[in-house]
């Protein structure tokens, strides 16, 4: 089985998020899955095969699988359409998140997601004690996003772990509008035993349609202010979907010799 380790959301080896990308014949077991994404200790391990119609994809934390992933997704599409199907411009994947196209456009990969409804909440001590700072706004969607009042603060906490994970289990984002762009994020993942995503796509499918409503742009320009950063582009479409884009970086290719 080839494995591809794929930086995404950068067009700089060694930033972005990276994820590894397993391209098989057929499904192996859940748990070898499972023990591969924990043997490579990434954020995400993506597993995808083949089918009549586009390709089945999967993916794999070191903790669980996952129902949606961005930054997977991306590096996915960058292994298929350069490696597989270098003359398509579009991938189509059939996920546990539904059908999930993205496209190729120059060195962009365009991916099309669903948006989930937002709901605000209130604020809570548990919140502040997991940040250190007191959020000025709670919102809840697919995952938990906290608002906060400058960039520096979001890139400034250090999270309690513990406390994350006291606050519902869910994954938390601190967000907050950028100096030099729309919004600057970070997102912890302690449930999906991710201490921090370097770049979260689909926390994005979130975080870009706060903002939207808040600044009233249809496009944002996010940049996830972790240790390795990334860049996204996010268009909301207007009809329950976002494009998020952003580029992609190779870093290595293996041969993963256990039997299956």
């Amino acid at each position: 089985m080839r494995q591809y380790i794929v930086d995404a959301f950068t067009d700089k080896p060694f930033s972005g998020n990276p994820a590894a990308v397993c391209v098989m014949d057929k499904w192996p077991s859940k748990e070898f899955m499972m023990k591969l994404a924990m043997e490579n200790n990434l954020s995400e391990t993506a597993f995808i095969v083949k089918e009549a119609e586009g390709y089945r994809l999967r993916w794999f934390t070191p903790g669980t699988e996952v129902e949606l992933c961005g930054h997977a997704t991306l590096a996915s599409a960058f292994v298929i359409l350069n490696y597989f199907e270098s003359d398509s411009r579009i991938v189509k994947f059939n996920t546990l998140g539904g059908v999930l196209t993205v496209k190729r456009t120059g060195n962009l990969y365009e991916m099309d997601f669903p948006t989930y409804e937002l709901k605000e909440i209130p604020v809570t001590d548990d919140m502040e004690k997991a940040f250190g700072i007191r959020p000025v706004k709670a919102v809840l969607g697919l995952d938990l996003i906290c608002i906060f009042d400058s960039e520096d603060q979001v890139r400034e906490t250090n999270p309690d772990q513990d406390a994350l994970m006291r606050i519902d289990g869910r994954i938390q984002n601190a967000t907050a509008q950028g100096k030099t762009f729309d919004c600057v994020s970070r997102s912890f993942c302690p449930k999906l035993s991710i201490a921090e995503d370097p770049v979260c796509g689909s926390a994005h499918v979130q975080i870009a349609d706060y903002w939207s409503r808040e600044l009233g742009k249809n496009v944002i320009e996010a940049y996830q202010v972790s240790k390795r950063g990334g860049y996204l582009r996010c268009e909301m479409l207007g009809n329950g979907r976002i494009a998020i884009s952003g580029e992609a970086v190779l870093i290595a290719v293996s041969d993963i010799v256990i039997d299956l």
